[in-house]
């Protein structure tokens, strides 16, 4: 009996997933696994061949086995031809829309593209998932696209936490379906058939053991971005109470932990060492303030235009410590920084404060070293300026200060004896709250992390 059409001889759905990047790549070996019938289209030719042979080509826990295991099995493939798209039921649209520089246009474009070139191959009755985070608005129009293809357009985003994919992909939390409406506000038929479809589809436990959010596109757009940027304004609080605990010799991660306890408020997200902001949360704090704007309510928004503020003045004071310390000039001190990914566990250093806090020490004159365990090829892309080393022996050697500012636990661990006899001076600021200070001043370091006694 031949297959229906969108299926596998076995009965799972083909999907194809537009988009390689870290999170589509992880979707696509993981669909995989589970049985499903992938092709991954990516435009960037040296990804396509890496995942293609089996290679991880960014830093990415967990996901080389089912990357292998998906392509041994003949249930995987890439290829940046998007025509082989054709023929897929499901149709995950995963392209990266990183702000970066370019403002909010750029979370669009790349989609819009992507879109451009996936429509002439969706056939009637296809599902294409939205799993960019767009601007607030877009999907309605990319919609209209994707309908007149005779497919449904659903807005699925991607809720991924700060940290590996593979674990988030495999655990959501939480499933929100931003589904076609009428004027009533109602979901379309079409909208209903397309949930039941991928209802089955995810890696994870079945999306009916999960929470799961039905909704419109505006609100499914703005859950991806307001989900980060509640979760800035967390962190923004922690660097703001820091500035009082610092002031007034208060210790600030006492104070975390008793507001912490409270269950209204919860202990995630309120560790001192996030206070610095950085990767997608601050980014959906800008993302939002743009929509707003757009919209004409930027005024009641000012708390976020705060907040990204407030993250940019800690990373400041982080850079004011070691001046002080350096005798109120860094101006020919050597300072080494452990640390230039966004977060641990990740190569990515886009809106790294590692890397912000690097970049300030060294116009204000320092010979700055950063060393990470990943990203140092992406250190080397993005700021040359300063010198990266390979090891934290050779970061610290000389140095006049040392920061800490990615919290690899590798660096938590450290044993601060050895590293004594190599500084010109010992002296390190905690910036991510992880290291022991008894044990580091004991070994006979000057320890500072700002807000701790």
């Amino acid at each position: 009996m031949a297959a229906p059409p969108g299926r596998s001889p076995e009965g799972a759905l083909r999907v194809a997933v537009i988009g390689c990047g870290r999170v589509g790549a992880t979707q696509a070996a993981l669909l995989a696994a589970a049985g499903h019938d992938v092709v991954g289209v990516d435009v960037d030719e040296s990804r396509v061949a890496a995942l293609a042979a089996g290679d991880v080509p960014f830093h990415e826990p967990g996901l080389a086995a089912p990357l292998a295991a998906g392509l041994s099995g003949g249930r995987l493939r890439f290829t940046s031809d998007v025509a082989a798209a054709a023929g897929a039921r499901v149709h995950l649209v995963c392209v990266g829309t990183s702000t970066r520089h370019a403002g909010a246009g750029a979370r669009r474009g790349g989609v819009e593209a992507a879109l451009a070139g996936l429509v002439p191959h969706l056939q009637p009755g296809d599902v294409v998932v939205g799993r960019s985070t767009v601007p607030v608005g877009t999907s309605r129009a990319l919609a209209a696209r994707v309908e007149r293809a005779g497919a449904t357009f659903v807005v699925q985003p991607d809720l991924l936490r700060t940290g590996p994919a593979v674990p988030h992909a495999l655990d959501p939390g939480r499933v929100v379906y931003g589904l076609p409406t009428d004027a009533d506000g109602v979901v379309t038929p079409e909208g209903e058939k397309a949930r039941a479809l991928l209802a089955g589809l995810e890696p994870h436990a079945p999306a009916h053991e999960l929470p799961a959010v039905v909704t419109d596109y505006a609100t499914a757009e703005l859950a991806a971005l307001a989900t980060g940027a509640f979760l800035a304004v967390k962190a923004s609080f922690v660097a703001a109470v820091t500035v009082l605990c610092e002031a007034s010799g208060a210790d600030v991660a006492a104070l975390a932990d008793a507001l912490g306890h409270d269950t209204r408020i919860g202990r995630r997200w309120l560790d001192p060492g996030r206070a610095s902001g950085g990767g997608r949360p601050t980014e959906d704090v800008r993302a939002l303030v743009a929509a707003a704007e757009g919209l004409g309510v930027g005024r009641e928004t000012a708390l976020l235009r705060e907040v990204d503020a407030v993250t940019v003045r800690h990373r400041v004071a982080l850079v004011d410590l070691v001046r002080d310390a350096c005798g109120g000039a860094v101006a020919g001190r050597r300072v080494a920084v452990l640390g230039a990914a966004s977060w641990a566990g990740s190569d990515d250093v886009h809106d790294s404060p590692a890397l912000s806090v690097a970049a300030q020490l060294q116009l204000q004159g320092a010979h700055v070293t950063v060393t990470d365990p990943r990203a140092l090829d992406a250190v080397r892309a993005v700021a040359p300026a300063l010198d990266p080393a390979a090891t934290v022996a050779a970061c610290v050697a000389g140095a006049d200060a040392v920061v800490l500012a990615t919290p690899w636990p590798e660096y938590a661990a450290l044993d601060p004896r050895p590293l004594t006899a190599l500084v010109a001076r010992p002296w390190v600021l905690d910036a991510c709250h992880v290291l022991d200070p008894a044990r580091w001043r004991a070994a006979g370091w000057t320890y500072r992390a700002a807000g701790r006694r």
